[in-house]
C-alpha cells in the first residue's frame, strides 16, 4: 500500500485545483486535496466570510473571479448551492473559460452529470462527487471527509476511475449512483439527516419544558442553555437508537408505538399538544409511519389516523 492508501497502484498525478466557491464544502474539499499533495491554485470568494474562510483553510490559494479560477486549473470543483449550479455551468460554457480536458466536478447530491453537459460538449470531463456529510464551517469538516461516503456519477469507466481515485486518495469511500437515481439518493440523505435535526430539536424543546426549573447535581440549569440537561438526557438514548437502527433495521424500534400502546400514545399527543401543537403534529406523523412499519394494533392506528385527519 502506498502513502495514498491505494494498494498496488501508482500515486495519482498532482492536480492544480480551482474551487468555485469558498464555502463550507468547497474549502473542506480543497483542504483535503491539498493534504494529499494536490495544489489549490485559485478559488472564488465574494463575501467577507468566504474570503476569511479561504484565507484560513486555503492560505496559499489566490482569490480570483470565477472565469480566471476555471482557466488556471485542471480540476475545477464547483461547490455552489444546487440552485446556482446550472447558471454557473452555462456561464462558464458561454465564456469558454474551461479548457478541454479539464476535470469538472460538482458536489451536488441532487444532480448527476447531465447538468454539466454544456462543459462536457466543450471537452471537459464531467463528474458528480457528493460527500454524504453535513458541514459546519469548522476544521472538523475536512477530517470528517476521511470517513465519508461519496456518491459518484460519471459518463464512463474512465470518469468513474478518476472520481474513485480522488475519493480514495482523501480517505473517503466511493459509492456509485446512477444518473437517474441521483434525486432519490439525495432525497434519502436529506430525509435522514435534515429531518433528524428537526426531530431532535423538537424532542429537546419538549424535554426542556418537562424539566423546567429542575436541578442537575445540585446546579440550577439555565432554561434553553445548549448542552444542558435536556441534551444530556437525550444524547445516550439517541446515540443508542441510531446505532441500533443502522445495525438491526426496523427491528430496533421500541416504545409505545412498537408495543401498540394506544393509551400512552394518546396521552403523549395530549401533553405535546399542550406544550406545542407543531411538535405534537410531528410526533403524530412519525408515530403513524412507525405504526405502519410495525403493523400496529387497529386501535392505535385508529387514534393516529383520526388525529392525522384533524378529527
Amino acid at each position: 500500500m502506498n502513502s495514498f492508501g491505494i494498494t498496488n497502484a501508482p500515486a495519482p498525478a498532482r492536480l492544480s485545483v480551482g474551487i468555485v466557491s469558498a464555502g463550507r464544502v468547497g474549502t473542506a474539499l480543497g483542504a483535503a486535496l491539498e493534504r494529499v499533495g494536490h495544489v489549490v491554485v485559485a478559488c472564488s470568494a465574494v463575501s467577507d466570510v468566504s474570503k476569511h474562510r479561504a484565507s484560513i483553510r486555503l492560505p496559499d490559494s489566490e482569490i480570483l473571479p470565477v472565469d480566471e479560477v476555471a482557466g488556471r486549473c485542471n480540476l475545477l470543483v464547483l461547490a455552489v448551492p444546487d440552485s446556482e449550479l446550472e447558471s454557473l455551468v452555462d456561464g462558464l460554457a458561454t465564456t469558454g473559460a474551461v479548457k478541454p480536458g479539464t476535470i469538472v466536478l460538482h458536489v451536488s447530491g441532487a444532480h448527476g452529470i447531465g447538468i454539466l453537459a454544456p462543459l462536457a460538449e466543450l471537452g471537459a470531463v464531467p463528474l458528480a462527487v457528493h460527500p454524504a456529510m453535513t458541514f459546519t464551517g469548522h476544521d472538523e469538516d475536512t477530517s470528517r471527509l476521511a470517513s465519508t461516503c461519496f456518491g459518484i456519477t460519471a459518463a464512463d469507466e474512465i470518469g468513474y476511475a478518476i472520481a474513485q481515485a480522488l475519493v480514495l486518495e482523501i480517505g473517503g469511500e466511493p459509492v456509485r449512483v446512477s444518473e437517474q437515481m441521483r434525486p432519490l439518493y439525495h432525497a434519502a440523505l436529506a430525509h435522514g439527516s435534515n429531518h433528524l435535526v428537526t426531530l431532535v430539536a423538537d424532542a429537546v424543546e419538549a424535554l426542556r419544558v418537562a424539566l423546567a426549573g429542575e436541578e442537575l447535581l445540585g446546579q440550577q440549569l439555565v432554561d434553553g442553555d445548549p448542552g444542558g440537561v435536556a441534551e444530556r438526557v437525550l444524547q445516550p438514548l439517541l446515540t443508542a437508537a441510531l446505532d441500533n437502527v443502522l445495525r438491526r433495521g426496523p427491528a430496533a424500534l421500541t416504545g409505545p408505538v412498537a408495543r401498540g400502546d394506544a393509551e400512552t400514545v394518546a396521552k403523549h399527543l395530549q401533553v405535546l399538544e399542550d406544550a406545542d401543537p407543531q411538535i405534537a403534529a410531528g410526533y403524530r406523523a412519525l408515530s403513524l409511519r412507525s405504526a405502519q412499519r410495525t403493523g400496529s394494533k387497529p386501535e392505535l392506528m385508529e387514534i393516529l389516523e383520526r388525529a392525522d385527519h384533524g378529527e
